[in-house]
This record gives structure tokens, sequence and C-alpha cells, in this order.
């Protein structure tokens, strides 16, 4: 475990960068070749709209690096928050926990907030408004979800006490989760349900991809699965039923164009319907 610690301790650039790369290369080759749902689309103009969002949130992360940063160093040097509060452990426990919870509060809880508050609904719909689900999906995020996001990953690095080693490998497991748990692909039913018992597992997290309520506002876990689980949002339907999109935003002219895209968060606001 030491050895892994120190790793991510001086994680460089190039390799986060092959990681995030290697992975969208990788479960786009295996969606390719064996996809789940067979979608009629033109894939690489769909992906450039998603990967101009992936850049943006690049961009946006890597400006405001400097605040994580002083925010771990701060914690580690004033022994703050709950894991410098809590006894001494071995190694492996500490980091499983400080995952947990930087999973729930930089995460989880970030999900949940965009959901159910509606200037921050605004900005996350864009995410939910893709209609063709892939591995390039998982960071459809508008600039200002991006800096959402961020200010509670700031938030979870507090008040969980993480240093930034821990920052750093739960941003690069985050990334891979991401990219395949939206990846078009599925695994056989029965490993998909054990897996999801522990971690998000692809049917899980495209449930919350369903285009209508209540399953769009179920299954918010980024990584572990124990957060919906133990907070009551954790929902299940077929696979086969699954239609994706946001039922406000269903025109391929609103969501899989760029410019329209953008312009969502500052337009009126539609009521969504419930199943």
């Amino acid at each position: 475990m030491n050895e892994i610690i120190a790793y991510f301790e001086s994680i460089p650039s190039s390799h986060r960068a092959l990681i995030l790369a290697g992975g969208i290369t990788l479960f786009w080759l295996i969606e390719s070749a064996v996809p789940f749902f067979k979608f009629k689309y033109n894939k690489w103009q769909h992906a450039g709209i998603n990967i101009f969002f992936t850049i943006t949130t690049i961009i946006i992360n890597f400006a405001l690096a400097f605040i994580l940063l002083k925010a771990a160093h701060y914690v580690t040097l004033n022994h703050f928050g709950i894991l410098n509060w809590l006894p001494q452990m071995n190694t492996w426990l500490y980091t499983i926990i400080g995952l947990l919870l930087m999973d729930f509060i930089g995460a989880y809880l970030a999900h949940f907030t965009e959901h159910k508050v509606k200037l921050l609904w605004r900005f996350h719909l864009i995410h939910h408004s893709d209609t063709y689900i892939d591995t390039t999906s998982g960071n459809r995020h508008h600039p200002g979800e991006s800096i959402i996001r961020f200010t509670f990953t700031t938030l979870a690095v507090v008040l969980v006490g993480s240093p930034m080693w821990m920052v750093f490998m739960y941003q690069t497991l985050s990334v891979v989760a991401t990219q395949f748990t939206h990846a078009n692909i599925c695994l056989p039913k029965k490993l998909d349900k054990i897996i999801s018992y522990f971690l998000v597992s692809p049917d899980m997290h495209k449930v919350h991809h369903h285009y209508k309520l209540p399953h769009t506002d179920s299954n918010y876990g980024n990584i572990f699965s124990i957060w919906d689980r133990l907070l009551g949002t954790f929902s299940y339907m077929e696979r086969e039923t699954l239609v994706y999109g946001i039922d406000t935003h269903m025109e391929p002219e609103e969501n899989n164009r760029l410019v329209p895209l953008l312009k969502i968060p500052f337009q009126k606001m539609r009521s969504p319907r419930e199943e």
C-alpha cells in the first residue's frame, strides 16, 4: 500500500491524461465491437460534443487545482477533518474510509444536490440530455457544472481531511468508474447485480439516465453503491426498457448540438413528467 500511496503522491500529469484517454479508447473499442444498444447515430459527431465538455472540465479543474492543493495542505498541516480525528488504523482501512467519504461528499452529495436545487439542475441536465449514452458521456458536464462539482470536491477534501495523494487516487478511480458505467456495454445480469452491492455497476447507473422520473432521481452514486442503498435512493429497472435522455429535452436539435446545449441553463425551466 505504501508504494501505491507514493505513486499517487507524485503522479505525473501525463499519467493522469493517459488514464483518461486510455480508458475512453478501451471502452470505445469494446462498445464499438459489442454494443448493448445499437444506436443509429453519428458516433464521431456525438463524441465530438462530449469530448468538448471533457476538455472544458479538464481546463477548469486544472485552473482551480491550486485550491485543492491548498485545501489538502491545510487539513494535513492542521490535522483537520474526519480522517485526522479518527484513531490510528491500518493503512488499507484508512484509505477505504477516506475514499468512501470522498465519494459521499464529493460525488453522491454533489449529484443529489444538483437534482434537488433548481439552479444547479439547470447545468446538470446537460449531462442527462444525452440520448446516446456511451463512454464519452461520462464527462459531458456543462462548464458551470464543472465549477459546481469542483466546489463539492474541495468541500470533501476539507471535511474528510484528505491528503493530496488520496485526492489524486479518488479522481483516478472516479474517471475509470465513470467511463465504465456509461459505456454502451452490458455485463451478464448476475455479475452486474453482484457488483452493484458494492460498486456502481453499468446497469445501476444507466437507470439514472432513464428519461423520466422517478428513475432520473435515483442511483446518484459514482464509485460506491453503498450510499444509494443506505439512503434509500437505489432503484432498479430492466435494462431492456431503458430510454435515455431527459423528457424535457428529447429533440436532437437541443440535445445533440453544442451551442443549444451551452444555452440550456439560461433558458426557461421546463417541468418533467413522472411515470
